[in-house]
């Protein structure tokens, strides 16, 4: 296990290295002009000429893209052209709203979809099977603007229970946008889970637990569930990844301070450090989330646990019999 988990952490610095050189490239070849961004389209060409020495924008896109990574290792991810604050710094102040709505919303998601899985697998074919996985569908498949629309319009104009935009309320504050994102994250957990316990309650342990007198509760939430949500821990890392970048739409309805908030004010005013600096937090982010996700379901699978062990004995069962060759 050491080895996988060693292999894991080691393949993050190299995919974060390929996933920013592919996004610096991209920001770097369009025709913006970061000179003319920060002193104005009126500004003289000797004074953008200058001030592009000063910023290296006249070194090699290979010099640029080496002296960002030797910055940002060591923390700096540049300055804002509007703000004039280090990106650092407005990424961090973000973070904390981009969480809450993340988490909330997967947390929410799981506790809904989960177990209405688990009831659609039980009891298949009914009535309760075909009505919840019918609207699950027409969840997963409802536009995230327009969910948060008609929140919005029911929950917070009609009938006034919730604010319609910012975090000034609090707790109240993120109740719709959480909603808004985890609403069609429900329909997903719910039919993984349901694919999931059919696969796994036709298998013969299960019959096993029922042949041995067990009640039908202990069998599926004992037995079958357990190995059922295997499955789930590596979805849910995507799912993850999926809620921070549905963040862009959920934040700029609901005017939250978040980090997709930040991304979309920043590709509008053509702020280049802020938008790089937000997709490599993300990209970052990502893979780490990954990687947690990929430890836990080898550490949750006794597959893979005994297909390492089996790894190992054989390596060392090889080398006394390379010695005495």
């Amino acid at each position: 296990m050491g080895k996988y988990i060693l292999k894991r952490i080691i393949l993050i610095p190299l995919m974060l290295l390929c996933s920013t050189f592919v996004i610096f490239c991209l920001v770097n070849i369009s025709p913006t002009d970061p000179a003319l961004i920060i002193l104005g389209s009126d500004a003289t060409p000797e004074a953008a000429a200058q001030l592009r020495s000063e910023m290296g924008l006249d070194k090699p896109l290979l010099v640029q893209y080496a002296n960002y990574i030797v910055d940002a290792v060591h923390g700096d991810l540049g300055t804002s052209y509007f703000t004039k604050n280090a990106v650092v710094d407005e990424i961090m102040a973000r973070v904390p709203t981009t969480l809450k709505l993340t988490f909330g919303g997967i947390i929410f998601a799981m506790i809904i979809g989960i177990p209405l899985g688990i009831i659609c697998a039980v009891r298949q074919y009914s009535w309760v099977d075909n009505i919840v996985t019918t609207v699950a569908m027409f969840l997963a498949a409802m536009p995230t603007f327009w969910l948060a629309l008609l929140l919005m319009l029911y929950f917070a104009m009609y009938l006034g229970w919730f604010p319609v935009m910012g975090t000034d309320d609090g707790v109240k504050s993120f109740v719709l946008p959480i909603l808004t994102a985890a609403f069609p994250y429900i329909g997903h957990y719910l039919r993984y889970t349901r694919s999931s316990m059919l696969d796994t309650i036709r298998q013969d342990y299960v019959t096993t637990a029922r042949a041995k007198g067990n009640t039908e509760r202990t069998v599926i939430l004992g037995h079958a569930l357990r190995n059922a949500l295997l499955p789930l821990v590596t979805i849910t890392g995507l799912y993850i990844a999926g809620l921070m970048s549905n963040a862009v739409v959920v934040e700029n309805v609901f005017a939250l301070p978040g980090i997709g908030l930040l991304v979309l004010e920043s590709i509008k005013k053509k702020d280049i450090p802020m938008v790089l600096g937000c997709i490599i937090f993300l990209a970052t982010v990502f893979l780490i989330i990954t990687l947690v996700m990929d430890v836990l379901y080898a550490y949750l699978d006794p597959r893979i646990k005994a297909a390492y062990m089996k790894a190992k004995k054989a390596g060392k069962k090889k080398a006394p019999q390379e010695k005495e060759a």
